[in-house]
Order: structure tokens, then C-alpha cells, then sequence
């Protein structure tokens, strides 16, 4: 399910695979159990059928149950990414973030989505889906990308040296101009040793 998307292959980010948790009362147990089996069968429908309008459409029949479902939100959003709909997949991905602000993935895949018309966004997005998630080495990699971009490059090597702390497979995916930055400087004892 990634999309390439420029030095990373990592545009849209996995669909969470587990129904919230309920926060009802015993009696209305019946809906959620509703709620549950509508997300699993889409979730079959997306992942291995490959029917995203057939996921599309149980995503709806349970957001009609409950309309405060952040995960079908968020995969309503993926299916419309994947579909190339860009303004419907920002729709629900908003929507998701209506309902949980720091939900990363939403905020992610939103970020990427707006990577190149609102490159000012998708920096606050990151920043926010960082701030909810401080080892995100995908996100950070993704803002040091746009930051490089818009010629911040203190702010980029700063995000570039966080992403390959937390990740050290993402060094290949750093510009090259930024290699001396995200590469650690030799300690005091190792620049002065004569060994």
C-alpha cells in the first residue's frame, strides 16, 4: 500500500486495524458490535479484496452508526489519497482530526497530500503529528524534506538529524548537501585522540 512519492516510499501511512475502543454504555453494546463487524469487513474489503469502493461504502454504513469514528474517517481519507480524490481524503482526514487532533496518521497523510500546494500546512501538520509522536522518523524526514525546499536548511538538517537518530535506515533517503549534518560529529576525547 505505499505510494512513492519523491525520496520516500512512504506516502501513505498503514490503516490502524483495530476498532476504537467502546465508550458506550452496556445497552447500546448492539451498536458496537455493529460498529466492530462494519470495520472489520472493510477493512477485508480494502486490504486484501482490494475493493476500496466496496470499503468506501461500509466505511459509510458506519459512520451512520457512529459518525465519531475516527478510523474509518481516516480510511474513507486513504482509499480517496489512493484514488487520487485529494480534496475528499482532506475532507476526512479533517474529519479525523475534528475528532482526535494529534491522531498522527491522519495528520501525516494530510501533510503529504499538501507536501507541494501548501508546503506551509503540511510543516504545521508535521509539527504536530512530531509533537504527538517524538520518535516519528518518517515525519521528521518528510519536514526536513520541505524545509530543504523552502531553503530552511538549519530548521532541515535539525529534522533530518532527528529522523536518522530515530531511524538510521533513512541516512540514503537525506539529501546528499545534509549527509555532515545528520552524520555525528566526532566526541571531544575521539577529535582529540592521537591513537
Amino acid at each position: 500500500m505505499a505510494v512513492a512519492t519523491g525520496l520516500t516510499a512512504w506516502a501513505i501511512r498503514p490503516h490502524p486495524t483495530q476498532a476504537p475502543e467502546p465508550k458506550t454504555a452496556p445497552a447500546n453494546w448492539t451498536k458496537y458490535q455493529q460498529v466492530d463487524a462494519l470495520m472489520q469487513t472493510a477493512l477485508l474489503q480494502q486490504r486484501q479484496m482490494h475493493d476500496s469502493k466496496g470499503a468506501a461504502d461500509t466505511y459509510g454504513r458506519l459512520l451512520k452508526l457512529d459518525p465519531h469514528n475516527k478510523v474509518a474517517w481516516y480510511n474513507l481519507g486513504v482509499i480517496a489519497q489512493q484514488d487520487g480524490k485529494t480534496a475528499d481524503a482532506r475532507a476526512a482526514y479533517e474529519k479525523a482530526l475534528k475528532i482526535d487532533p494529534s491522531f498522527t496518521s491522519a495528520l501525516f497523510n494530510e501533510a503529504i497530500l499538501l507536501k507541494s500546494s501548501d508546503a506551509d500546512r503540511a510543516i504545521g501538520l508535521l509539527k504536530r503529528a512530531i509533537a504527538a509522536d517524538p520518535k516519528d522518523a518518517t515525519a521528521y524526514l518528510h519536514l526536513g524534506q520541505i524545509l530543504a525546499e523552502k531553503d530552511r536548511d538549519e530548521e532541515a538538517g535539525e529534522a533530518f538529524r532527528h529522523a536518522v537518530a530515530a531511524d538510521p535506515s533513512l541516512h540514503s533517503q537525506v539529501p546528499e548537501r545534509f549527509w555532515d549534518s545528520v552524520n555525528p560529529s566526532p566526541t571531544s576525547s575521539q577529535a582529540g585522540s592521537t591513537r
